[in-house]
């Protein structure tokens, strides 16, 4: 009989459905039977498409003698960390400073009233490695709450205190020198870019790409940082040169190695070597949505064409796997996918994978195994290629007995990982082939291969709509409409801001919620969410001029402001203050796998108040950057994303006006010069001659004179309250740009 999750729109809870564990979701009804029993909570944070938590899953979930002591001696609550990512950022903080590491599965265990007093990732079922299992666990925890329970409570309410401390102070560091002068943020900055810098170059791996060993994942807020920063020196200086030669070499060996799907587009989680080689196979969005940035500003600042196939092949992807029927992006891809009968092939007449839906498969008997979907025997790939499979397998590495050497858990074993292993020239001259044929030959097989790939079962589709996540997407395809000037991006991009405004998006109380699956969560949005949405809009706005969105930009800020501001110390909590579940308001202070809502939220308050003067906008960007000041100042390379933020305070910001008719060929010929460079210090903005140029005006006065010379679409360039003489050509705009 299906538990209580059974109900739940989280695709993660509803994979627990059918558990033995009698959990509950995470809410009062789970709080007040803790309470009233007195018994610990066992909370266990993960999300759909975690491959340790299926393991997990199948270990000790699905195990009745497990089920029977959780249910006994505890109340099991699951939660999607995806849904609330603001009690997993708590939990999680908690986990990593009493264990050192983090990651999911995590595993917590919480008195009645919510404080965490034990917690870790995976644990295996039985004791193994001098790692004790669950079991040994669950039975120790139980001894000690009856046993121990006053110390237990005493040491919950230290842990919640530190939270707090570290909440209102964030990590302890030295106190400054008695009497030393404060820098100013331009002294702190300057300092905090060189160390920022320093760092990345000396943590650079000059063989691989990356920064640090195995494993390796990708960091799209660094790549950020360095083109950023490479912008700001000059391209041609040598500090200009080498911040460009790491972050594109770092894209190159990321996009040649197997963290790339080269048969399907998109890319992984993460690799688990140095290589970027054997990858844990799940797929999601925000990697998909930063990498593209990332692959568009790698095209723009060195010219070359591989870089913008690529952010193609990525949004291929998401819009051929990732989008829905209304225009959302759903959220992940699973690293696991169930064994047909006979490994990589489809038996016929054999039911497909259901995607979606409860999140599990309805392939009864058969295994799963991560990367299932992915990898080939060499026998396959010679069935589909036939004479071309010699050139194929030369090119990818492709061996008989397969080509992943270390594999510890026995699931590559006679299985290839497609890596590119030479360049196509030496493979082309290598088979006797002119590059350009060579090319073609080798988009032809990859082709071959993603037909023959599509009739395997699929990885599990987690479906969800996630605002924060919808909203880096929509920044990528408003990129990618600029700088590779295909106006299906600009399309993309704007069905999904249409989707969000009118599925998550609540108008008369300015609330933009959290996730939609099949219909709209009750969960309101978080910091995150309003940040990473509002950029989308900006970005939208300069790719396609359409003031909807900008005013939609403003409306949230002004939301984000009276939700999560801080009003003494400056910068935003992740959660609201009308919570009563949540112990402590943390402000997210790490660029990690996705930007803190702080750097971005800083970032779009210092573009408002360019683009739109938006009361009060710069004070606040500037109070987030020094909120978070003894942070970046210690470790500025665990925030890169809001040192591009600081280079907006420090540098005078420049402003682009168009005026005339944006759909209008010369207007978009315009536009097209500004895209041509990484531009920072640059907001874009169009006098329409109508209804968006009187809004503007409205708050940027001096917007209302600016209109079109000779009849054509006329560039002003603006810095320093002084614009440039207006120009009508692409040349001499390009001129001014670059000047």
């Amino acid at each position: 009989m299906p538990n209580r999750l059974a109900t739940e729109q989280s695709p993660y809870l509803r994979q627990h459905a059918d558990n033995p564990v009698d959990w509950r979701p995470w809410g009062e009804e789970a709080f007040v039977r803790a309470r009233a029993e007195q018994k610990p909570i066992f909370l266990s944070i993960g999300y759909s498409t975690c491959h340790w938590c299926h393991v997990m899953a199948h270990e000790s979930f699905e195990n009745p003698d497990v089920a029977a002591v959780l249910n006994r001696d505890f109340v099991p609550v699951k939660l999607d960390r995806e849904e609330r990512p603001d009690l997993d950022r708590v939990y999680m903080t908690y986990v990593q400073q009493t264990t050192g590491h983090g990651g999911w599965p995590m595993s917590v265990w919480l008195t009645p009233d919510l404080k965490p007093f034990y917690g870790g990732t995976y644990f295996p079922p039985e004791d193994r490695h001098g790692r004790p299992g669950f079991v040994t666990v669950l039975n120790a925890i139980t001894r000690h709450w009856a046993e121990k329970r006053e110390k237990i409570l005493a040491g919950a309410d230290e842990v919640v205190a530190a939270l707090r401390r570290y909440a209102a102070e964030g990590p302890a560091r030295p106190a400054p020198e008695a009497g030393a002068p404060v820098p100013t943020l331009p002294e702190a900055a300057s300092e905090g870019l060189t160390k920022a810098f320093q760092y990345f170059y000396e943590a650079h791996d000059a063989n691989w790409g990356g920064f640090g060993g195995a494993p390796k994942f990708p960091r799209p807020a660094v790549l950020n940082f360095l083109f950023r920063l490479a912008t700001l020196q000059g391209p041609q200086t040598a500090v200009g040169k080498e911040m460009l030669q790491i972050a594109t070499f770092t894209l190159r060996k990321m996009a040649e190695g197997g963290l790339q799907d080269h048969v399907g587009g998109g890319f992984h989680r993460y690799s688990v070597d140095e290589r970027w080689f054997v990858s844990h196979f799940e797929k999601m969005l925000y990697d998909q949505a930063q990498l593209a940035v990332s692959y568009l500003e790698a095209r723009q600042a060195t010219g070359l064409e591989v870089y913008g196939w690529i952010a193609r092949d990525i949004f291929s992807y998401v819009q051929r796997d990732l989008t829905g029927p209304g225009g959302g992006f759903y959220s992940a891809e699973d690293a696991d996918s169930p064994l047909p009968a006979e490994v990589g092939r489809v038996v016929p007449d054999e039911p497909q994978a259901t995607r979606g839906s409860s999140g599990g498969f309805a392939l009864p008997g058969k295994q799963h195994a991560e990367g299932a979907f992915y990898v080939w025997t060499k026998e396959e790939i010679d069935t589909v290629l036939g004479a071309d499979a010699a050139f194929f397998c030369t090119h990818y590495g492709v061996k008989p007995d397969g080509n992943v050497d270390q594999d510890p858990q026995g699931e590559f074993t006679g299985k290839n990982v497609l890596m590119q292993r030479q360049s196509l020239a030496a493979t082309a001259r290598e088979h006797q082939l002119e590059v350009s044929a060579a090319s073609d030959k080798l988009l032809g097989c990859l082709e071959k291969l993603r037909v023959v790939r599509a009739q395997r079962p699929r990885p599990h589709l987690d479906d969800k709509v996630i605002a924060a996540w919808n909203g880096l997407m929509i920044s990528a395809f408003a990129r990618g409409a600029q700088v590779l000037g295909d106006r299906t991006y600009l399309a993309a991009a704007t069905k999904a801001a249409e989707f969000l405004q009118r599925e998550l998006y609540d108008e008369e109380t300015n609330t933009l919620y959290r996730s939609w699956r099949e219909s709209r969560g009750t969960i309101a949005g978080f910091a995150e969410d309003y940040a990473f949405l509002i950029q989308g809009l900006l970005d939208l706005y300069e790719a396609g001029f359409d003031i909807r969105w900008l005013r939609w930009a403003e409306r949230l800020q002004v939301a984000m402001d009276e939700r999560f501001a801080d009003p003494v110390r400056g910068g935003y909590f992740n959660s609201r203050a009308d919570d009563p579940n949540v112990i402590v308001r943390l402000k997210e202070d790490h660029d990690g796998a996705e930007p803190s809502a702080n750097s971005v939220a800083a970032l779009n308050l210092l573009r408002l108040d360019t683009m739109t003067g938006l009361a009060g906008a710069r004070e606040r960007g500037v109070q987030t950057i020094e909120a978070l000041r003894p942070q970046w100042e210690a470790m500025p390379q665990g925030l890169p994303q809001l040192l591009c933020a600081i280079e907006l305070v420090v540098e005078a910001p420049r402003t682009v006006v168009l005026a005339g008719d944006p759909a209008a060929a010369d207007f978009q010929a315009l536009a097209a010069v500004v895209a041509e460079q990484p531009g920072p210090r640059r907001a874009l903005l169009a006098a329409d001659g109508g209804v968006g140029q009187n809004w503007l005006a409205s708050r940027r006065p001096y917007l209302a004179e600016m209109q079109r010379v000779g009849g054509r679409a006329t560039a002003y360039v603006c810095e320093n309250f002084t614009c440039q003489a207006p120009v009508n050509t692409p040349a001499d705009l390009r001129a001014q740009l670059t000047a």
